[in-house]
């Protein structure tokens, strides 16, 4: 069955983070006429609700596309997950609900290698548009009154203050704010959660834009393929659940799928490399040789140490009495450790002298690691993962088949550029360190991983190797510009085409010193501006400290 859906003005390709953003931005020009298309559901659940179940919604197919790599030569041959928000909200149904933007520098970094307009200080308002941050706004760093509510971690887990009293006697200090001037020093995390529950661009944007006549969401549409007419691309082939459906554009589409999804469907089109297409039997309508490159992503490696003490969140007879008040506060009040999520503190380290901003951040968990068949953590523990932030690796996304229902072949090429794995075995040894400290010393714990014998550089390798995963940060597939690599412009015009933009992580130019969302809201608030034709915002004088 083959219908046709009437013609809008803009149609929203991905329901995730950015095209929600768009399509609540878009539509409220009432005499314009939004399409959103998502391919899952509407992204409903208890596990997405709640925040403490992060793990039960990583797990779940109706919300997780649940991507894998392909081996990875330089991790054992393993392929390494890469989960994918499924449904209206996207990966934030998913992630972690971590509010960190970076590094200031790194928009710098963007704007000096031809992303213009994307600096720190042209950024900046874009982040302070969609924030409603309960802690620190508004100021000339934070936003208050946005859509988006942002808080800091409440009633924390006590270790977390063992956690920064030996970091500080480490010689790393205090910060009270990550999002503010500089990224460097430690502090209890900045949350996407509102009134104890997990807040999305799903449910703070596009959910009362769904009361606007001019704006249609059609989910369970999965896109197939860009239709060109010439040069330029005036609609979106869809997959519904009453067959194949043609939606017709207008003015625009915007492709907001994702680092992972965005490509594959450009490349579904026709859209990039000729070669790479012909191989797989495609007819090429635009060759363009970015599409797909310049894939990368943040690579960690934990530190583990299980205990006795119950202080740790985990489920045991000692811990039973406080996990059942725990769970009845949370049903009756929305309040208590179910209502953060479980790593609510890092800190963003320099492990080498000279460095303009941090290269290492430790992530820290007060809980053991869930096993693989349980969502929780059976006993006591904690953990640092420390995440290298800027890899030199870079890989590509190419098609398996013209199927457009097969998954991409994602090959993100981690730690093949040896210079990658060092970061990481400073963060190790730092994470070991802070374990080491008087601070942790009262709770008894020991190392499960990577082992109290495993000491030398080339042990430590060999575990990175065997234990090393990404966190979930994939960006750079469709990369923002000047040059004649690039697949967009820094006005997010897909090179060559007309009628396309890209607005979501695959645009970055580059990874960013951290989470990725709060980013990826910020491009998509300055998207809208720039398809509707409305001047930036003003910059904001800034000067990195």
């Amino acid at each position: 069955m083959t219908g046709m859906a009437q013609g809008f003005d803009y149609v929203v390709v991905g329901g995730g983070t950015a095209g929600c953003v768009l399509a609540a931005r878009l539509s409220e020009d009432p005499q314009r006429r939004v399409c959103l298309l998502e391919a899952g559901g509407s992204g409903k659940s208890l596990y997405v609700n709640m925040p403490g179940a992060i793990v039960m919604a990583q797990r779940s197919d109706a919300l997780n596309w649940r991507f894998q790599t392909v081996p990875q030569a330089q991790l054992n041959g393993r392929r390494i997950g890469v989960p994918r928000g499924r449904g209206l909200g996207g990966s934030a149904l998913i992630n972690g609900m971590v509010y960190f933007r970076g590094n200031p520098r790194d928009y710098d970094a963007w704007a000096a290698a031809g992303a213009t307009g994307w600096s720190y200080g042209e950024v900046l308002p874009y982040f302070r548009k969609s924030e409603d941050n309960a802690n620190f706004g508004p100021s000339v760093y934070h936003g208050r009154g946005g859509p988006m509510h942002v808080r800091s971690v409440t009633r924390p887990n006590p270790l977390n203050f063992a956690f920064f009293e030996a970091l500080s006697g480490l010689g790393v200090p205090a910060r009270v704010d990550l999002n503010s001037e500089d990224s460097e020093g430690h502090s209890l995390r900045q949350l996407s959660i509102r009134g104890g529950t997990r807040q999305t661009t799903a449910g703070a944007m596009l959910a009362p834009a769904m009361k606007r006549p001019n704006l249609v969401v059609m989910t369970n549409a999965r896109a197939t393929k860009l239709l060109l007419e010439g040069q330029r691309v005036v609609g979106v082939e869809a997959l519904t659940e009453q067959g194949l459906v043609t939606v017709r554009a207008h003015r625009e589409v915007v492709l907001s799928a994702g680092a992972i999804q965005s490509p594959q469907l450009l490349l579904l089109s026709g859209i990039g490399d000729g070669e790479h297409l012909a191989e797989i039997g495609i007819g090429l309508r635009h060759h363009l040789p970015g599409v797909g490159r310049n894939l990368h992503d943040h690579v960690a490696s934990p530190v583990h140490r299980s205990m006795d003490h119950p202080a740790s969140y985990g489920m045991s007879w000692r811990a039973l009495p406080r996990n059942l008040f725990n769970l009845a506060e949370y049903a009756l009040l929305r309040r208590g450790p179910l209502a953060n999520n479980i790593f609510e503190s890092a800190a963003f380290v320099k492990t080498l002298p000279g460095l303009d901003r941090p290269d290492v951040q430790l992530v820290f968990q007060a809980a053991k690691r869930p096993s693989p068949s349980f969502p929780f953590p059976l006993g006591h523990g904690f953990a640092v993962s420390p995440v290298s932030l800027y890899p030199r690796s870079r890989g590509r996304l190419t098609l398996a088949s013209p199927d457009p229902l097969a998954a991409p072949l994602i090959d993100p090429n981690l730690l093949s550029v040896p210079e990658d794995v060092e970061p990481l075995l400073r963060g190790i040894r730092l994470a070991r360190q802070v374990f080491e400290s008087p601070s942790f010393a009262r709770y008894g714990a020991q190392e499960t991983a990577p082992g109290a014998g495993i000491v030398s550089d080339e042990q430590l390798v060999e575990y990175i190797r065997a234990e090393a995963y990404t966190v979930h940060h994939p960006v750079s597939t469709c990369r923002m510009g000047s040059d004649a690599s690039a697949v967009v412009d820094p006005q997010l015009r897909v090179a060559g085409l007309q009628g396309l933009r890209v607005a979501d992580a695959s645009v970055f130019p580059s990874i960013i010193g951290g989470n990725t969302n709060a980013a990826v809201i910020m491009v998509a608030e300055k998207a809208a501006d720039l398809i509707l034709g409305k001047p930036p915002l003003a910059p904001t004088l800034f000067d990195p400290q």
